[in-house]
């Protein structure tokens, strides 16, 4: 499943629900949506980004994510931003490969976001080098 307005549309009704200020979405290989939020903490540290939940969720069930998207609004605007995911989440996303989509903000785009694949995101990827042939490490790779 390829990043879309659906996941989009699933992301925000999420953020929307818990009344947050963010919130992401995944595809799973089989077309199911997962959704989370950012887990907000007293002590910073202890936070964990909104697309953590869903990724972590996808791996407990031993499925392959396709496709990714964060959302915010930020200081009480009701205006929306698709925004692509942080250093720390390209890592987790990368688990499933260099092909999982994300979106990114595009201001030339009439939605205001468009779709990279994480190679396009991130082109010297750092794992490529434990990888064999300069390739996107394997799932077996990144959890050794």
């Amino acid at each position: 499943m390829n990043v879309d307005q659906n996941l989009v549309d699933a992301a925000v009704d999420q953020m929307r629900r818990r009344d947050r200020a963010a919130a992401a979405a995944v595809y799973l290989e089989n077309g199911r949506i997962l959704t989370s939020v950012c887990l907000d903490n007293l002590n910073a540290s202890a936070t964990l980004c909104a697309e953590t939940g869903a990724i972590c969720q996808a791996y407990t069930l031993g499925v392959s994510l396709t496709a990714s998207v964060f959302v915010s609004r930020w200081g009480g605007s009701s205006e929306i931003s698709v925004l692509a995911p942080c250093g720390i989440c390209q890592e987790r996303l990368a688990l499933w490969g260099p092909d999982v989509q994300v979106g990114v903000a595009d201001p030339e785009a009439a939605s205001g976001w468009s779709v990279r694949t994480l190679r396009e995101l991130n082109p010297f990827y750092w794992g490529t080098h434990f990888a064999e042939g300069d390739a996107w490490p394997s799932s077996t790779v990144h959890a050794s």
